[in-house]
């Protein structure tokens, strides 16, 4: 069986044919009650534990089995996940959100799992499920992953931009009624609103480029950061999430002089590769 996830905008209605055959299994399936669902194995840093009701210190062993349960993990911060039986395993990175957002069993007692990822970056790792009908979902703002056998990594900004690279399989990204195939070895992204930007090359490259621009506003002298990097990649300055434009441009708001001269970017791709500058202003 070829290895094949599906992306797709959660407004979307209809999209590509192959899309719904490969989901018929999924809109035939029913709420079903599980004992779990996701298993948190390690972490570092600061990581809580969220439900509807309340959130903590997140604990080794702490099991995720219903809606609404995730974990958030703080700056330079990380959690591993294993998935329920065995299918697959879950990295999130720093300053992510990530719950459950829908159960669901198929016709063959296939587990459907759907997850949201409303910030942060995930790096799923799946394998080929027992049941066809067997599905785990990842939901952002902007996307709809359905994963089925593959590697591919995720990252959401705060405007829910999603960038998407994919190691192995294959994943159909596909917004605004427009579609397009990502493949081993290729990446893309999809901005709000808008089709999936075509596929490229995968780079995982996490290297900035960046310059200052200096104003005089009402008599004070201010700068900002003005920075470029891929455009699938997340980036923090100073610990504040960034939004970046198709090209992968961001800047800062401005700063009175000597408040800051430097300014500490982190720029971190899909799978996970993160990348640390301290950038000096002189």
């Amino acid at each position: 069986m070829k290895r094949r996830a599906i992306i797709t905008t959660s407004l979307t209605l209809g999209i590509i044919g192959w899309f719904f055959h490969s989901h018929g299994n999924t809109q035939q399936s029913v709420r079903v009650r599980v004992d779990r669902v996701l298993e948190v194995r390690s972490t570092a840093g600061k990581v809580d534990y969220l439900s509807n009701a309340f959130s903590r210190p997140v604990q080794i062993g702490d099991v995720l089995r219903k809606v609404g349960d995730g974990v958030a993990t703080g700056t330079r911060s990380k959690a591993v996940l294993f998935v329920d039986t065995g299918i697959g395993v879950v990295d999130v990175s720093e300053n992510a959100d990530l719950r459950i957002a829908g159960l669901a069993t198929a016709p063959d007692n296939g587990r459907i799992i759907r997850l949201r990822l409303t910030k942060g970056q995930v790096r799923l790792r799946v394998r080929r499920f027992t049941h066809r009908g067997s599905q785990l979902d990842i939901q952002t703002p902007a996307s709809l992953s359905g994963v089925r056998g593959t590697e591919f990594g995720v990252a959401v900004q705060l405007n829910g931009k999603t960038g998407l690279a994919v190691l192995q399989g294959a994943v159909a990204s596909a917004a605004q009624r427009q579609g397009t195939a990502v493949t081993g070895g290729f990446q893309n992204f999809t901005m709000p609103g808008e089709p999936p930007s075509a596929p490229v090359p995968l780079k995982n490259d996490t290297r900035l480029r960046y310059d200052f621009e200096r104003v005089i506003e009402g008599g004070i002298r201010k700068i900002k950061l003005r920075g470029q990097v891929d455009s699938v990649n997340n980036v923090m300055v100073d610990g504040k999430p960034q939004v970046t434009d198709r090209s992968g441009k961001f800047a800062t708001d401005l700063q009175a002089l000597p408040t800051s001269l430097s300014f500490q970017v982190v720029v971190t791709t899909p799978l996970g590769k993160q990348q640390s500058y301290s950038v000096a202003f002189r």
